[in-house]
């Protein structure tokens, strides 16, 4: 494992003892769109970063969001968080994290922004395809795996966005009203396992204000709490533009910014604080501080080894080995939502022919989102993957069905306008052409033993600096499937997206299919699990509500408001609040079906000095091998304060054949899993007593118990 160690604190302190005012400056700002400056007299490189969660994004020019232009940045296009998530394979999590620091390595970067882990607070944010889930454990279980696997290739991941960037609308300005109950509980979780288990090189601040100080200049967040509780010793950086005030931002922990502009020595890390220094009215301790941490992390790198380059590992991109690994992701985060009729896997020897209506179906989606833009080596369309798997004995046909206008069309500027965007975008349509194609797919529906409706969002929805709307299916869709189910049952209906949507028609339909922006092998993934050669195992990583006024951060808090937002819903995010307050969802946390079924047996409770190890027997009781994902919930008991009904402790994911059993063990320590936020405390406190539950879901439990924790509590927690 890649981490500082006090050899590389002390090179560092003696590098900047060195080192003149300019030179320190130089190395604590942008003097390119994404690298510092560099110290030749000493040996010290630039340090140079990317973009970001989904493969490394192309290169621009120094001083411009111009793109180089050449065929070098082709990269390796990665499913996203929402899809590694999805998984619940941290061994897969780990897989795509190797592949993001090989190639990171392998096109000269230092820095990989990535993982993006912030918490899935309502459906509507436009980033939520980047984060991972709405529950900070199986955040923390997989970004820690992914993490070390980018820091194998010697390269620093970067955690982000430290904290609670849960909107785009506003980003740059708005004031997130956070308890500290919910802090503790929800948004930090998942950095703090990234700092004290991955330990993660570098962290990047957020935009936004958390009550009300600025995430890149404050010091409760980047000080007292990263700093301070975590001892985190790598490099902080602000998110690009992040930085509004030179003093406050040069006494806190942020150790570098960045920014989208291209006058470098305006930024307030440049000149104003060199001039501040100057005239003594900000200590330079500040500065040699920030210089520390980064000539830390360059030589936890081996950046500082001029004599010796091999010492640091060689990367590579757009590899075979890294495309397969992008397929595994893939193939295992494709959900099945539902599956009444057995009309999944297709007959694929029997049927001669298909009609594949949608959109999505024949769209990439690597070159839009924002900043987790790819410029993809390639990337397999559902429509390719469907034809490529049925392999010229089944006749496709394909209609578009509707029509979704400029949907994956990016500004080539739309990182600088992005900094003044406050809502969503208007979307024109022309409702004469979405009838015509409307009336098209319908008519040849009627006529077709199978069809597949391929739709769901696209980066036109699913985009940095934007948040949706609603969470209705855009260009008419809702229409277009109602239409297809009315003249084909057995119409199979295949989602893509980032983000939850309303499924109006959801109890018409016998078949549906979720997948998330699979990377490059996308469509090689819904086909082959449309087609039964891969049993879908992918689980819900947040839920599906039925409606957006379901959600709790619109039904209890606010969302999506400039200026000010309230998280009136404190703890209460996704399942936490559907289950505890018995609201109906359309899909709950964790559902996710397969073309197997799986039987839970012998609940066991095994104690441990610190805690106590969960066994239960799985048996596959059907006729193909299928992966089964067990999940284990505690409610706590006794704690005097509201608490969630089931919080997620523990999972694993077992690939079982036909007729086969195992033993699956869960371990639970208390001092984790029996921990809280007492409101009334004031600080962390611990449950004496739980109710267990284990099963498929967060609603689908097989096995129940109750675990009870004598008074010999462990009081460590975060």
């Amino acid at each position: 494992m890649t981490e500082i160690t006090q050899k590389n604190k002390d090179r560092a302190r003696e590098l900047v003892s060195r080192m003149t005012l300019d030179e320190k400056i130089g190395m604590i700002h942008g003097a390119g769109l994404f690298r510092t400056q560099g110290v030749p007299r000493l040996s010290i490189p630039p340090l140079t970063m990317s973009d970001g969660p989904m493969g490394v994004r192309r290169d621009f020019h120094e001083d411009s969001w111009t793109a180089v232009g050449d065929s070098r940045d082709y990269a390796t296009y990665l499913p996203c968080g929402s899809a590694v998530a999805s998984t619940w394979n941290p061994i897969l999590a780990r897989e795509t994290g190797e592949v993001l620091g090989r190639e990171a390595r392998g096109r000269g970067k230092d820095v990989i922004l990535a993982p993006s882990i912030n918490i899935k607070r309502s459906p509507l944010c436009g980033r939520n395809f980047e984060y991972m889930s709405e529950d900070p454990y199986l955040v923390g279980r997989q970004c820690v795996p992914l993490i070390e696997g980018i820091q194998e290739s010697d390269v620093a991941a970067c955690a982000k966005h430290f904290v609670a960037n849960s909107q785009e609308t506003d980003r740059l300005q708005v004031n997130e009203i956070i308890g500290e109950r919910a802090l503790r509980e929800l948004y930090l979780p998942a950095f703090h396992a990234a700092v004290t288990r991955a330990k993660t090189l570098s962290v990047m601040g957020a935009y936004n204000l958390v009550n009300g100080e600025r995430c890149c200049e404050s010091t409760t967040f980047l000080g007292d709490i990263l700093r301070g509780e975590w001892g985190f010793d790598g490099l902080t950086v602000s998110d690009w533009g992040g930085v509004f005030r030179t003093r406050e931002s040069a006494e806190s922990e942020l150790d570098i910014e960045m920014s989208v502009t291209s006058d470098f020595d305006d930024y307030k890390f440049a000149r104003p604080l060199r001039d501040a220094v100057l005239a003594g009215s900000i200590d330079v301790g500040h500065v040699d501080r920030k210089v520390v941490h980064i000539l830390s992390v360059m030589d936890a790198l081996h950046m500082l080894d001029g004599q010796t380059p091999s010492v640091r590992k060689a990367g590579g991109h757009s590899t075979l080995d890294n495309r397969r690994a992008a397929l595994d992701v893939a193939q295992e985060s494709v959900v099945l939502l539902k599956n009444d009729a057995g009309l999944l896997p297709l007959p694929v020897r029997t049927m001669t022919r298909i009609l594949v209506v949608g959109a999505n179906a024949d769209r990439i989606h690597s070159s839009g989102g924002g900043s987790a833009e790819i410029k993809a080596l390639y990337e397999v369309t559902p429509l390719l993957g469907l034809c490529a798997e049925l392999g010229g004995n089944v006749d496709v046909r394909y209609v578009q069905g509707y029509v979704a206008q400029g949907a994956g069309e990016q500004s080539a500027d739309w990182q600088r306008e992005s900094l003044s965007d406050t809502s969503a975008r208007a979307r024109a349509e022309d409702r004469g052409l979405r009838r015509r194609l409307r009336d098209e797919a319908v008519e040849l529906a009627s006529q077709y033993s199978h069809v597949v409706f391929v739709g769901g969002l696209d980066h036109t929805y699913d985009l940095e600096g934007s948040d949706r709307a609603d969470m209705k299916l855009p260009y008419g869709q809702d229409e277009l499937i109602e239409a297809l189910l009315s003249a084909n049952a057995n119409t199979i209906v295949t989602l893509v997206a980032g983000s939850p949507v309303e499924m109006p028609w959801a109890e018409r339909a016998h078949a549906i299919v979720w997948s998330w922006y699979g990377g490059c092998e996308a469509g090689t993934a819904l086909a082959r699990v449309l087609t039964g050669r891969v049993n879908p195992s992918g689980h819900l990583a947040e839920t599906f509500p039925m409606e957006l006024s379901d959600s709790p951060a619109h039904a209890l808090g606010t969302f999506g408001r400039p200026t000010e937002v309230e998280y009136g819903e404190d703890i209460y995010v996704g399942y936490r609040y559907y289950e505890t307050k018995h609201v109906p969802v359309r899909f709950c946390f964790g559902h996710g079906l397969s073309y197997t079924t799986f039987r839970y047996d012998d609940l066991r409770i095994e104690r441990t000095g610190d805690g106590a190890v969960v066994h239960c027997t799985v048996t596959n009781t059907g006729d193909v091998a299928g992966k089964a994902v067990v999940q284990l919930y505690l409610g706590l008991e006794g704690t005097g304060e509201d608490r969630p009904a089931k919080e997620l402790k523990g999972f694993d994911k077992i690939d079982l054949g036909p007729s086969q059993s195992a033993s699956v063990s869960m371990n639970l320590h208390y001092d984790e899993a029996m921990a809280y936020y007492s409101r009334t405390a004031g600080r962390y406190a611990h449950a004496r007593q739980a109710s267990l539950y284990v099963g498929e879901s967060v609603q689908d439990i097989r096995l129940s118990a109750t675990l009870t924790v004598d008074d010999a509590t462990v009081e460590k927690h975060i």
